[in-house]
């Protein structure tokens, strides 16, 4: 199973220098039913694009609660054995209770554990296929919405939605494992 692992620079460091992310249990995202549910795609393609988007905002909740990182957005994609990954919601649907917020909210409305599972083991770095960060000049609106997620009301306070969409408008970029050095 594919899932997207949220990080920041100085917890991708680690990972490096340990070989690994751990310790267990790790929070990731994944295509799961919920998120299927939500998007109303069939094509892998988007709902991977969807999983990966659910792990940069929690990437930015990790930002927000380190001031000291580097704000740039990490996310490790990784290929992991089903047998390791299981679904985060009280239902087993990834957060989703049956209520409202399922497809028929906008992109990035809706529960915040929507896609969400937990890894039971560390996560070997030689699992990882490929590493997405932000671009340097995503650095000023990542600041801005770390800043808004760890104001009042997080998420949800005043002004939020706005900062947290121009945060989302910079694409992570690509990085194959081989330059994980370069960007450390």
């Amino acid at each position: 199973m594919r899932v997207y692992l949220p990080l920041t620079l100085p917890g991708l460091a680690a990972a490096h220098q340990e070989g690994e992310v751990g310790p267990a249990p790790l929070t990731a995202y994944a295509v799961t039913p919920g998120l299927r549910a939500w998007s109303g795609s069939d094509d892998l393609e988007e709902l991977e694009y969807a999983a990966l988007g659910r792990a940069a905002r929690a990437s930015l909740r990790l930002l927000a609660a380190d001031q000291d990182a580097a704000r740039r957005r990490v996310v490790l994609a990784a290929d992991v054995a089903d047998r390791d990954v299981r679904p985060d919601g009280q239902d087993g649907q990834d957060g989703q209770d049956g209520g409202e917020g399922g497809s028929g909210g906008e992109r990035g409305e809706g529960d915040e554990r929507l896609g969400e599972v937990r890894l039971a083991r560390p996560l070997p770095l030689s699992r990882v296929a490929a590493v997405h960060v932000d671009a340097e000049d995503a650095a000023e609106a990542v600041q801005a919405a770390a800043r808004a997620l760890a104001g009042p009301g997080g998420a949800e306070g005043k002004d939020a939605a706005g900062t947290l969409a121009e945060a989302e408008d910079h694409e992570l970029l690509w990085y194959a494992t081989q330059e994980l050095e370069n960007l450390l």
